[in-house]
């Protein structure tokens, strides 16, 4: 039976963009949460699938990437996770609060170090699962717990030194990694499930990206004005760089080194970094107000840049396909030299 023709292809169009799937329903879900955000709204199927979803969606993801981790290959996905807290968190982390020893809190051409600490120092775990859920394997799926650990002020305030508001509160630590140990058991349980939800992640890709996008209100990143898009362009490049060598370097990853790029994005809860920080420090109440409109913008430009920039890798190495889809073309190969071999013996 063949393949149904599409009318207008709209799936393979966006497959021929880098991250199509996931940056141009980001894009979409933006333009509408900025110019129209009563039409999601209305209530019923139609709030839920296209706003409030979202959440629901990554957490699906999570629990189906859970289902993945065997005790075979939990190290590698804590090998994973700990090099993208490293190069992700860590590194850039210290080298902002270095810069900011010289400097000071002005920081650089505008940019305050509060406000490149906010952008820099955590990831957006939304983007990078899915980008890992399309591209890349269950290490990189796994390794989503990264995102649960810097995602937030955790970082900022401990190298900032705001140590009264510094410590993760257990139950929201715990309310992001659920999903995932709810996940590992089942699919541990009973391994039929994680055949069952291997698609998930590729099939809400669309769906949750769009919903991340209506978060984003594009009037913010217009405030953030040029130091907000500087912000942002150096960010995904910058911090994701660091990663991409984490992978290539430690992590031994070879052509799929690439995929660390994805992890160069700002957390969208990141936005509200700076006014927890002035909080804990009332001195860094001056930096609020720039601070809040650059994160804003870094957190679109990021999300923009860095899996676009982790495609173009992947593609220029030959790599721009899900390990499935390479296992798949594996074994076709392989059944086309069988057929080969048994037409040979045949004559």
């Amino acid at each position: 039976m063949s393949a149904p023709v599409s009318r207008i292809p709209i799936y393979d169009t966006l497959n021929r963009i880098p991250g199509g799937l996931m940056i141009v329903p980001l894009i979409l879900g933006s333009i509408v949460g900025t110019l129209a955000p009563s039409a999601l709204e209305i209530g019923s199927f139609t709030t839920a699938l296209f706003k409030d979803g979202a959440m629901a969606f990554m957490g699906l993801v999570i629990f189906a990437t859970g289902m993945q981790i065997t005790p075979r290959n939990a190290g590698p996905i804590v090998g994973t996770a700990s090099v993208i807290l490293l190069t992700k968190s860590l590194i850039p982390g210290v080298l902002i609060a270095v810069l900011g020893l010289t400097t000071g809190m002005h920081g650089l051409f505008g940019i305050s170090i509060l406000a490149m600490l906010a952008a820099m120092d955590n990831s957006n775990g939304g983007i990078w699962l899915a980008f890992t859920g399309r591209y890349g394997d269950q290490r990189d799926r796994g390794a989503y717990i990264a995102s649960a650990i810097n995602d937030g002020p955790f970082f900022t305030l401990i190298l900032i030194g705001a140590s009264g508001l510094a410590d993760i509160p257990l139950e929201v630590f715990m309310a992001a990694i659920i999903p995932l140990l709810l996940g590992i058991l089942v699919g541990n349980l009973d391994p039929k499930w994680t055949e069952v939800l291997r698609p998930v992640p590729e099939m809400v890709i669309p769906f949750f990206s769009f919903g991340l996008g209506t978060g984003i209100n594009l009037t913010d990143v217009l405030h953030g004005g040029i130091t907000g898009l500087a912000l942002g362009l150096i960010v995904a490049p910058f911090t994701g760089g660091l990663v991409y060598l984490g992978y290539r370097y430690l992590l031994k990853r070879g052509p799929r080194s690439g995929i660390g790029f994805a992890a160069g994005t700002t957390a969208g809860n990141s936005i509200a970094t700076p006014a927890i920080a002035a909080a804990a420090d009332p001195s860094l109440q001056s930096y609020v107000g720039v601070a809040t409109t650059q994160v804003a913008a870094c957190v679109l430009v990021s999300a923009l840049m860095a899996p676009a920039i982790a495609s173009w890798l992947l593609k220029r190495n030959g790599e721009l396909r899900s390990p499935e889809e390479t296992r798949k073309e594996v074994a076709e190969i392989g059944d086309a030299s069988n057929l080969v071999r048994s037409e040979a013996i045949m004559k």
